[in-house]
């Protein structure tokens, strides 16, 4: 049954991110076709204050408990976060681990293709340029190889999630699993699927010769109590009690080298996620008897729960005066028509602002190595040539006069949404 709890908390998130989409990364969109890389500063920032929103109602309010042992984050650093998919909801969970011991901005997350068209949510992840695949290995290559160089190039300090299962525990793929592991003459796992190592092989791979990984963070993930599975489960209240993090840190210079030594690698992470997790659900439910990180956390408790608090009533405050603002001033609703309409159009005709500020780098760049532009941070500050950025936009050529007009409604909707407020 459907609690208000669950109905709580997804309405404060959806309206935290469709306004939050339109109203503060909105005025930026612009930024994106003249500075990529700036774009991508600000942006990042924007972003990682609302990611604190869910941590706060999932502590705050609903009093889930958060346990981190094992040894923790080196603030700053440039990682891959490989971790298990016990629930559909574990990447939203980790940035409860991720406000402690990380920054949030610099977080990215592999996920399915088809979130980028939900409103609000799916909007902010473009703008945010995490990376969404189709789980087809031959159509995703090229899209992570893209998108990884960008992120190398502009020297973003990255911690990529990824999920080398592929998808969640349930009964069905654990199953598959077993099938794998029977046909590849492997153990059975109980906790755990068989991991998937092409992918992770390949991005440890591009971000080592990119010169942008410093460690690989094993992180398992599990639920002593109660484990909501999926969104559902969260909308009929069934929030987690605990949650268990596990890390274990790999500096990139005790990494194998060659691409199969690295795939075997993995695969022992993950048999030792199962005999952790065996442990851990078999035994007191906790990974560690102190309960305890090696590595202290980069905020104190007090300023975590200062931060919380923070973004509980920013968020909170923050749909209603865009509501207010909305009912009483005409050039408000035009800015927040036009720009929902341009956060619509560029996805059916472009495939998803991370492909737009794609499209702009590798303009820029082109530019740049033709020696027709100085090179300021990875980006310069030339006029925007439309028909040259199309070029590199799927199907751009075709879309150059669309794309005209969405820039110059862009930039006026920026400027009354300026002069509005």
């Amino acid at each position: 049954m459907v609690s208000w709890r669950g109905v709580y908390f997804v309405l404060a998130l959806f309206l935290g991110s469709f306004f939050g989409s339109i109203f503060m990364l909105g005025p930026f969109l612009p930024l994106m076709l003249v500075s990529p890389s700036w774009y991508r500063w600000i942006t990042d920032r924007i972003v990682a204050t609302w990611l604190t929103l869910p941590v706060a109602l999932l502590e705050l309010v609903f009093g889930a408990k958060v346990v981190i042992t094992g040894d923790g984050f080196i603030p700053g650093e440039r990682s891959v976060i490989i971790m298990n998919h016990r629930t559909r909801l574990d990447w939203m969970f980790l940035w409860n681990c991720l406000l402690r011991y990380s920054y949030l901005r610099l977080e990215k997350i592999c996920l399915k293709s088809s979130l980028k068209a939900v409103p609000g949510f799916g909007w902010a992840m473009q703008v945010a340029a995490f990376i969404f695949i189709h789980r087809k290995w031959e159509d995703d290559k090229n899209h992570f190889e893209a998108m990884l160089d960008y992120f190398c190039d502009i020297k973003e300090h990255l911690q990529l999630l990824i999920f080398p299962e592929g998808t969640d525990l349930t009964d069905n793929t654990k199953a598959r699993s077993d099938e794998f592991a029977e046909k590849n003459k492997l153990q059975k796992y109980e906790y755990v699927l068989h991991p998937r190592t092409t992918g992770f092989t390949f991005i440890v791979d591009r971000l080592r010769e990119g010169n942008n990984l410093d460690a690989i963070h094993d992180i398992t993930v599990a639920y002593p109590h109660n484990i909501p599975q999926t969104e559902k489960h969260i909308l009929n209240g069934n929030f987690p009690k605990e949650i268990h993090f596990h890390v274990c840190r790999y500096p990139v210079s005790s990494l194998p080298v060659s691409k199969e030594e690295l795939q075997l690698w993995c695969q022992q992470r993950w048999k030792e996620k199962e005999d952790r997790l065996r442990a851990f659900y078999q035994g007191e439910r906790y990974f560690d008897a102190t309960r305890r990180s090696r590595i202290p956390p980069c905020k104190s408790e007090l300023r975590v729960h200062l931060i919380k608090m923070a973004s509980l009533l920013y968020w909170t405050l923050f749909p209603l005066a865009m509501i207010v603002l909305l009912y009483l001033y005409s050039p408000v609703r035009w800015y927040f028509l036009v720009t929902v309409v341009i956060f619509v159009l560029q996805e059916k005709i472009f495939g998803g602002l991370e492909l737009i500020e794609l499209a702009c780098h590798r303009y820029y760049t082109r530019r740049y190595k033709r020696g027709k532009i100085r090179r300021r941070n990875s980006d310069s500050w030339p006029l925007l040539s439309v028909k040259g950025i199309t070029t590199y936009v799927p199907g751009g050529a075709m879309n150059e006069r669309v794309t005209s007009r969405l820039i110059c409604i862009s930039v006026l909707m920026t400027s009354m949404a300026c002069l509005a407020e």
